[in-house]
């Protein structure tokens, strides 16, 4: 395989690295969101959360991107365990940016008068965690290969 499989390996890593740097923040934007009380501060918010949501998607398109290739060029990675239980790491991963996406949309249209604290906030701590499960399950499955 070579140079050339490390040099996408690196590529994939690299804009999964970007994928995760806004799975990671984009959720704790939310926090912040849903406690702004003033009109200017939340449209602040609205503003912040859609431009990292787009660089993370370029982030996780990219990511999916050279990891299809790097299947194509290593298509014995599908008999492996651990790349299927990652590829359903994966799923979930796709599953929690989508989520992402939902709150967006739901605190981009939150009443203004709706500001005071909620259990929404105290969900979105939780939230906030969860891309930590995925990033130590996918790592571990691609570097250790347990099985």
């Amino acid at each position: 395989m070579g140079t050339f499989y490390l040099w996408l390996k690196a590529l994939h890593i690299a804009f999964m690295v970007t994928w995760f740097a806004g799975l990671f923040y984009l959720p704790r934007l939310f926090i912040y969101h849903r406690q702004a009380s003033d009109p200017p501060g939340r449209e602040r918010f609205i503003v912040m959360e859609r431009r990292l949501f787009a660089i993370m998607t370029i982030g996780a398109v990219a990511t999916a991107g050279f990891g299809v290739w790097l299947l194509a060029v290593n298509p014995g990675l599908l008999r492996s365990g651990w790349f299927h239980a990652k590829l359903a790491l994966l799923v979930g991963l796709v599953v929690y940016h989508w989520r992402c996406h939902v709150w967006m949309t739901r605190l981009k249209s939150l009443n203004p008068s709706e500001n005071e604290p909620s259990e929404d906030a105290r969900w979105l701590r939780w939230f906030n965690e969860i891309p930590v499960a995925f990033l130590l399950g996918i790592v571990i499955l691609a570097v250790v290969k347990p099985f």
